[in-house]
This record gives C-alpha cells, structure tokens and sequence, in this order.
C-alpha cells in the first residue's frame, strides 16, 4: 500500500502539470446501468491518458545528476507520452522503446515532445526487455511504468480529485493493466474512505493480473490480444499485486465485443473519445457485470483518449452494422440493362440510403448473364431491415447475406 503522504506530496509535486480533469455525472450511462455513475475524463489530460502524473513525479524525485544522464522507458503509448512530456519540462533526454505494432498516433505523440522512439518487440513485455537493456548500456535510469512507488503515487493523485468531488462514493471502477494506476489509487481510496469498494477492470484478452490477483500470487500469461493495447500486459508485477491485493475488493474481465461497444457508446451518448483502455469499466456497466451496484454512486475513471482513428473507423462500422443502422445484402441480378435500376427503385421505396454499391459478373458460382450486386445501405433499425428483406424475397432477389 503507498502511503499517502507519499500521494498527496505527488499531488503537490504536478499541479502545475498534470490538469484536474473533469469529474461529471453521466445521466444517460446511469439510467442504463441503474446506478449514479460518474466519470473522471483522464482521456482529457495534457498528454491524453493519466500517464502523466506518473512520469512527471518519478523525474521530480531524481537526482540532478540522473536528469543531466536522461531516462528511458518502454510503452505501449500513453506512459511513452507521459515520460516524453515529463522529459521535455525537465530539459531531459529521453528515450522510449515502443512495441512493433504501436498505433502511429501514439508514435507520433511522443515525437512531438521531442522523446527518440526506439520500436521492438510485439508487445509490452518485450520492448520492456530491450528497454531495461537499453538504458543498462547508455546509463539512463529506467522509468517503469507501473511497479515504482514514485509513479503509482503519481496516479494515486486522480482518486485524491475524485474524492475531493464526491466523499459519498459506494465503488470506484478502475482500468488494470500492470497495476501501477488501480495500487495508487486503490492506496489513496482505503485510506480516505476505506468503505468505498475498488473494482478493477481488465481485457478478457491480457488476463495475467486478474488471474494472479484471484490466485494470490503472480502469474504470467504467453500471449495477450485486445484492442485496449493501453492494458496489453502479459506478465504480472509481484509488487503492484501486493498492493493491490491489500486494496482492491474485485476484479473483473471483459473482452473485446464489449469494450468496442464501450468506446461507442461514450463517442454517441458522452461525445468522448476514448481508448479501449479507457473504456473498460463503461463496458462492465453496459454489460451488466456490476449487478450489486444497483442504486450505488459510482466512479468510474477513463484513463486515457489516444484511440487509433483506424481501430475507431472499424469500431464505428461493426457498431452501426450490429445496431440495424446500417446492412449489407447480396442479391442476383439478370445482367441487362434496367436490372439494376429497378432493385435500386425497391429501396428507395423503402427509404433505404444507399452508401455503397460493388458489381460482380465474373463469380464461377454465377451462371452466364447473371451479376451479384452487393450493397450497402443505411437503415432505420431492426423493422426496417427485415421489411427490407421482405419486400427483396417478394420481388424474387433470392440470394442474400
């Protein structure tokens, strides 16, 4: 457990920094959860993501000595933005070491900040490797992101803001990946108001430390594969399972279905965008995984909005496609002309908004002078697709997707 003197001199430490993001009722998300839900937007901090605070109070706490040397790190992202911004402040060299398949975003931000960007590895735990070697050979210190107390006491600071906001919270949702944000918090919480339940939040996808946190003891995964790339951990840290173990009353999974429909959720009804990190604790309450805080007040923190616009794009497109706004249908035409004209004429009659229309005369399951038309169109919801389909089986457009 990190002590809170240690948190509330963190606090002191980046409130010149990091910004107290807004804390606010969610009104929509509270009717369909049947809970008071409120949310703490980190995805609105200075670098995007809550990362921030961390980084910035671990270079605080060194020496001038170990500043004029430069630090290294390695990120999937949001703690690269993090030490990059932190470095900048500091007049720091830093270097960050980003898995291979880091978002070009993310990327991106950590140039901006003017950080070097080193890419190795597949996932976190082996650029965390080749990090840690890294700076061994160049004489950097190793800014981890998760099991150091300096950065868990760093992000214990946005439960400090939640509770200088609302004193009658029943539970606190947090997003888990490596820990580092659910021990500081988790410290901070038990402390201040030791009845208010902490609930972590994990990808199904990245289960090491939800698995360790139910064992009781530290267990590594093989493999992790989830949009929330923010929490794509695969091993577990034996010091923020302590703590978290000591302040942490339940842990939860949810997988990549519900999280995508998380992220839309808070893009329609929030007008926020956040990444799948972010959006894990919105998609345990939409799923109904939370069912004992009926009635409660409860927090939930989205941790960071550095989202790929390209994952947002095929996350938006299966949203539309799963809620009958939007459907696909194949059908068979005679290939002459008019043929297309007149199935086009049925669904304008229908009020069907065509987006997308693909031709295919050359399928070897198409008999000679026929096409397959696929189209893609925008809907009304659930009725109106099946009165769409209705009216092509009528019609005689038998082939269809």
């Amino acid at each position: 457990m990190i002590e809170l003197t240690k948190i509330q001199a963190a606090q002191e430490r980046i409130k010149d920094v990091a910004v107290n993001t807004p804390f606010s009722y969610a009104p929509y998300l509270s009717e369909e959860a049947g809970c008071n839900v409120y949310l703490k937007k980190e995805n609105l901090q200075i670098t995007g993501a809550f990362k921030l605070r961390g980084a910035y109070n671990k270079l605080a706490t060194l020496s001038d000595a170990q500043r004029a040397a430069g630090v290294v790190a390695a990120s999937a992202g949001n703690h690269a933005q993090g030490v990059a911004y932190s470095a900048a402040a500091f007049d720091t060299k830093a270097v960050i070491v980003m898995p291979e398949s880091t978002p070009l975003t993310k990327i991106d931000g950590v140039k901006h900040y003017g950080a070097e960007v080193i890419l190795a590895g597949t996932n976190y735990d082996e650029a965390y490797a080749y990090a840690k070697e890294y700076g061994e050979k160049n004489h950097l210190t190793f800014v981890h992101p998760f099991e150091d107390e300096e950065v868990m006491a760093g992000q214990g600071t946005v439960a400090l803001e939640i509770l200088d906001k609302c004193q009658t919270l029943d539970a606190v949702l947090i997003p888990v990946g490596g820990g580092g944000l659910i021990g500081g918090m988790a410290s901070a919480i038990k402390a201040l108001s030791p009845s208010t339940k902490v609930i972590g939040v994990s990808a199904k996808g990245a289960p090491a430390f939800k698995n360790s946190y139910e064992l009781k003891k530290a267990v590594d995964t093989t493999s992790v594969r989830t949009i929330a790339d923010g929490i794509a951990v695969r091993d577990t840290s034996p010091m923020t399972l302590a703590t978290a173990l000591e302040c942490v009353d339940e842990m939860i999974g949810v997988d990549d279905e519900e999280i995508a429909s998380g992220i839309l959720y808070l893009l329609e009804k929030q007008k926020l965008v956040v990444e799948g990190a972010g959006a894990v604790g919105v998609a345990a309450l939409l799923h109904h995984k939370l069912e004992h805080l009926k009635g409660k007040n409860v927090a939930v923190v989205l941790s960071g909005g550095n989202m790929d616009v390209t994952l947002l794009s095929v996350i938006i497109e299966k949203g539309l496609l799963k809620s009958h706004r939007k459907m696909k249908v194949t059908v068979t035409l005679i290939d002459k002309p008019g043929s297309l004209m007149r199935f086009t004429e049925i669904l304008q009659e229908l009020n069907a908004n065509i987006v997308h229309i693909a031709y295919d005369r050359t399928s070897i399951s198409l008999d000679y002078g026929d096409a397959n038309v696929t189209v893609h169109m925008e809907t009304k919801g659930k009725e109106h697709q099946e009165e769409i389909r209705r009216a092509l089986k009528s019609e005689g457009y038998l082939r269809e997707h």
